[in-house]
């Protein structure tokens, strides 16, 4: 099972941008699809974009489309989230989240099994 460690969260400006990178433990990175989730203060964790295991396909929430690009490097154990054009309802603690599933979108929580300890993003506006 892979061990998931996000960073490059930060305060950015509205409009900004931020590029969050998870990295992973193991040798089997590429056997996992990939997801961005995040929860606001007194907020659900909400699904923010998937990618699958070869990076050949992704999904995103509507609220992000256009606005973000998830990327991986299975080389380097690592899934990118660029975030452009920040809003402060952008601000939240963005989780990694790992499944072993594959083959269509997962936006559920209880589809992944292996999480990170989460990235702070705060958009000030």
């Amino acid at each position: 099972q892979v061990q998931l460690v996000e960073s490059g969260g930060g305060l950015v400006q509205a409009g900004g941008s931020l590029r969050l990178s998870c990295v992973a433990s193991g040798r089997t990175f590429s056997l996992y699809t990939v997801a961005w989730f995040r929860q606001a203060p007194g907020k659900e964790r909400e699904f923010v974009a998937q990618i699958s295991k070869s990076g050949t396909n992704t999904y995103y929430a509507d609220s992000v489309k256009g606005r973000s690009t998830i990327s991986r490097d299975n080389a380097k154990n690592t899934v990118y989230l660029q975030m452009n054009s920040l809003k402060p309802e952008d601000t939240a603690v963005y989780y990694c989240a790992a499944s072993r599933g594959g083959g269509r979108r997962y936006e559920q929580i209880g589809e992944y099994d292996t999480w990170g300890q989460g990235t702070q993003v705060t958009v000030s506006s």
